[in-house]
């Protein structure tokens, strides 16, 4: 058994049964050790979520950087669209995404923040703009995972319009894009 191991069958367990359902006791009996055989691996639960959820944003992580050449708004618009479905990939992912600090991934984020600026993104909005849509996203995810499903029962009336949960995302990521459009020198 080794740490990738251990992660891997954390996150196959959270996607059966959930974030509020992953704990140790859970991972060790799935993978045939005792539970304090864990810690060898992680102190803590926090640390083993921290844990899944680098991997689980592996996808995004590992996504193309932009080029000088792209035009940032379908750059910014595409990246914002690649977290979000990395999000979607787990069950509870944004859940288990929300409140982690991208340690791992800073020259990426700096990369990214440099491109905005040199595109004529100002510096602060590059900023706000990267963190407004982030938590945007997260927020529009534990929406859709939260929302009607199996096991979920919404007592809506039946002429009540539905939302289409794609469709909000884009109309929400546009508005974001636009306001930066608005402040940039490009």
């Amino acid at each position: 058994m080794n740490l990738e191991t251990v992660v891997a069958e954390a996150l196959n367990l959270l996607d059966e049964v959930g974030l509020d359902a992953v704990s140790t006791r859970q991972l060790a009996k799935r993978l045939g050790v005792e539970q304090p055989s864990l810690y060898w691996y992680f102190r803590t639960k926090k640390d083993l979520l921290a844990a899944m959820a680098q991997v689980a944003m592996e996808p995004h992580a590992t996504a193309p950087l932009p080029m000088p050449a792209d035009d940032w708004r379908a750059w910014f618009m595409e990246n914002t669209r690649g977290f979000r479905r990395t999000l979607l990939m787990r069950r509870d992912g944004a859940r288990l995404h929300a409140g982690t600090t991208p340690t791992s991934d800073l020259d990426r984020i700096r990369c990214k923040m440099d491109f905005l600026l040199a595109s004529g993104v100002p510096e602060r909005d590059a900023q706000m703009g990267m963190l407004a849509a982030s938590r945007f996203t997260v927020g529009s995810v534990l929406e859709e995972q939260a929302g009607p499903g199996p096991g979920h029962s919404l007592d809506l009336p039946a002429d009540t319009p539905r939302i289409d949960p794609e469709a909000a995302f884009e109309a929400g990521l546009s508005l974001i894009v636009d306001g930066l459009a608005l402040r940039s020198t490009a």
